[in-house]
């Protein structure tokens, strides 16, 4: 036996008035639908009272001169029946019972639960099913996407609509978000709060430490489960690509295709990305769970991990290719990014500030911070080669820093140098970033003090960096084995 007979017999009766109806979509808007459609659309608005009462389907009302009933933004606009009516008044072929399954389906079932979804400029295999923690990473067919709004059969009928064959295997991460208040009928542009990059840092990072190819969130929006798939079209960036249709040469047409970036994942490496991202993810976790409760030096080392991946993240967003930044000024702010980054994750809370000073017990000089990041970042790796580079590598860094935040531009460099120098310190970060998440401790030991004993070499720098490190990166690698740790 069908489910809630009374409202679907009240929705054939609307859908049978709608081929009486003009043709013209701007005279029959949902304002214009019950006004027209008078008597039915009050049988309607009483078969979903029945159905869906306000006490269990609150989502569905509004208050209307003092009552509350359901709103045609809600009952039309939001469940797509709106169009449905639309496009029968212009003639086209739609599934009457289809139509049907999904407005009952949207009025009685409960409301799902509100989830942030981010659209990522990679290519993964279909199918492809990653583990983020809260998060999943997670590819999709069209009909699945089409599945995701309130009304799939008339999704590829309705004008305007997104041409869900672009997001054909896109990769899609998505996390719910059961504290955010529906907003259906509403898209209000989100600009308070942080960036999208920002707020979803504990997902993202993995990814980018397990392939250092550049990887960008290109949109965030919304979705309800079986009621509301934000995506618009131009949220989605598009190319085009030709192809030879014909026997002769200039037998050619362009269709649109998804731009994706340079950041691929086969079939093959999706178990060891979910390794890795499982093994980074615990390791997060470790350091960020309870903070709140946390004694002083655990609290402010896990803000520092959130304050390095923002910064890491944020100057990601902001770099479009290897090499390339918008603007030339752009590339000396990327650069105060990533040496906050580094500060964020090097420094101590017992470092002296400024350019060094005099300790007070030994009366001996002590090191600045630039100092102290340099060493401490060439002690994370295990080669003479990678130390001295790593050393070279933020000097210059912190060189472009005090040039940009003293007032000036970095122009003693010509501007394929400068992204050079960007490039390398992009791929250095990273690398900082994945090596300090291996090797610090998750209780009350901070870092930095053991890299000060490590920078001197030895049996400590064995025990602290090479024999740690080297286990958790052979246990759960990255895509591309660091250079010291490549076998020769």
């Amino acid at each position: 036996m069908e489910e809630h007979p009374e409202l679907r017999l009240a929705v054939r009766a609307w859908l049978r008035q709608a081929r009486d109806l003009t043709p013209i979509p701007q005279a029959i808007t949902d304002i214009a639908l019950i006004t027209r459609l008078e008597e039915e659309w009050e049988a309607l608005s009483n078969a979903v009272v029945a159905a869906a009462p306000i006490g269990q389907h609150r989502d569905l009302y509004g208050k209307q001169d003092g009552d509350w009933l359901p709103t045609h933004r809600t009952l039309l606009g939001a469940s797509g029946l709106g169009d449905a009516t639309r496009l029968i008044a212009q003639g086209v072929q739609v599934t009457e019972e289809e139509v049907l399954d999904s407005f009952v389906a949207f009025c009685s079932a409960p409301a799902p639960t509100s989830e942030d979804w981010l659209l990522l400029n990679a290519e993964f295999p279909q199918g492809a099913r990653i583990l983020l923690g809260r998060y999943t990473l997670q590819t999709f067919t069209p009909d699945e996407l089409r599945r995701l709004g309130p009304m799939p059969a008339i999704h590829d009928l309705a004008p305007g609509r997104l041409n869900l064959a672009l997001l054909d295997g896109a990769p899609f991460l998505h996390v719910p978000d059961p504290d955010r208040r529906s907003t259906r009928g509403t898209r209000w542009f989100g600009a308070t709060g942080p960036r999208p990059e920002a707020r979803h840092w504990q997902a993202l990072l993995p990814l980018i430490l397990w392939d250092p190819e550049l990887l960008r969130v290109e949109t965030v929006f919304d979705v309800e489960r079986g009621r509301r798939f934000d995506l618009r079209p131009n949220d989605v960036p598009i190319t085009y690509l030709s192809i030879v249709c014909g026997p002769e040469e200039d037998d050619v047409e362009e269709i649109e295709v998804r731009q994706t970036g340079d950041y691929h994942v086969s079939s093959a490496e999706l178990p060891d990305l979910q390794a890795f991202c499982t093994a980074i993810n615990a390791k997060i976790d470790a350091l960020m769970t309870g903070t709140a409760s946390l004694p002083r030096l655990p609290r402010r080392r896990a803000r520092r991990l959130e304050r390095a991946a923002r910064h890491l993240l944020h100057a990601y967003q902001r770099t479009f290719s290897d090499y390339g930044v918008w603007e030339d000024e752009e590339a000396d702010e990327l650069h105060l990014d990533y040496v906050i980054a580094l500060e964020a994750l090097m420094a101590s809370p017992n470092d002296s500030r400024g350019g060094g000073g005099t300790c007070p017990q030994c009366n001996h000089s002590t090191p600045g911070i630039s100092e102290n990041i340099r060493t401490r970042a060439s002690a994370l790796f295990l080669t003479d080669d990678r130390r001295r580079e790593a050393e070279e590598i933020v000097k210059r860094a912190y060189s472009a820093r005090s040039t940009y935040v003293h007032g000036d531009v970095i122009k003693d460099q010509n501007p394929g140098e400068k992204l050079q120098d960007l490039h390398r310190l992009r791929l250095l970060t990273l690398e900082i970033t994945l090596r300090w998440l291996a090797l610090t401790p998750a209780d009350t030991e901070d870092l930095a003090p053991l890299l000060d004993a490590a920078a001197i070499g030895g049996t400590d720098h064995n025990r602290i960096v090479r024999e740690p490190l080297t286990a958790f990166l052979q246990a759960s690698p990255p895509r591309t084995l660091p250079q010291d740790l490549a076998p020769a």
